[in-house]
């Protein structure tokens, strides 16, 4: 017959007893060393994943907008560059409308398409000031392996009276001229993240 108070086993007690009773200090120190192993291989997978992308991520990196001085840097700056590289020059000169806002939407852009090359230089430091008369400023010049691929003077007609680089960015992914956007960074330092496994 069944009893409603069942009677526990010699072999039952010792099982119940193993579960129930404190964690020993090696025992714990065992679990928290898997959890350091753990953030430390999580810690080992994000590294490893930040070198793979940039190995993978070919060319130089600029990530700003660099001022040309003269004619011979402009011409450095487009002929000595790597074949598969965009480099975007933008002729201006001070008090002329549109090139300062052409001047601040660039330097966005360059901060996040690291891989083309953004320059910028006065008409008058180009050594053919003659030919960017006030009426043809802002102008964009659009360059790959050394080749024009476009050229567009007094870009600001293209945008309102006010414009900021994502009309800029839009402008010229109309043409085709900016690469895919740059993956944001892999790991900035936060370990709150989840690593995709």
């Amino acid at each position: 017959m069944s009893s409603p108070h069942r009677s526990f086993s010699k072999d039952d007690k010792d099982t119940r007893e193993r579960f129930c009773r404190k964690m020993s200090m090696q025992e714990y120190e065992l679990i928290q060393d898997e959890k350091e192993d753990e953030s430390c291989l999580q810690k080992y997978r994000k590294r490893c994943m930040q070198d793979m992308h940039q190995r993978l991520s070919f060319g130089p990196k600029y990530g700003y907008l660099c001022e040309l001085q003269n004619g011979e840097q402009f011409l450095e700056a487009i002929e000595k560059e790597r074949k598969t590289t965009t480099v975007i020059v933008h002729i201006y000169e001070d008090g002329i409308k549109g090139c300062d806002a052409l001047n601040s939407s660039l330097t966005c852009l360059a901060a996040e398409y690291a891989t083309v090359k953004f320059c910028k230089i006065k008409a008058s430091d180009t050594g053919a000031g003659d030919r960017f008369s006030d009426e043809v400023l802002p102008t964009l010049l659009v360059y790959k392996g050394g080749e024009l691929l476009s050229n567009f003077i007094s870009v600001s007609e293209q945008f309102n009276d006010e414009f900021f680089a994502v009309d800029v960015e839009s402008f010229l992914n109309e043409y085709g001229l900016l690469p895919e956007r740059e993956l944001p960074a892999l790991g900035n330092g936060n370990t709150d993240e989840q690593d995709v496994e």
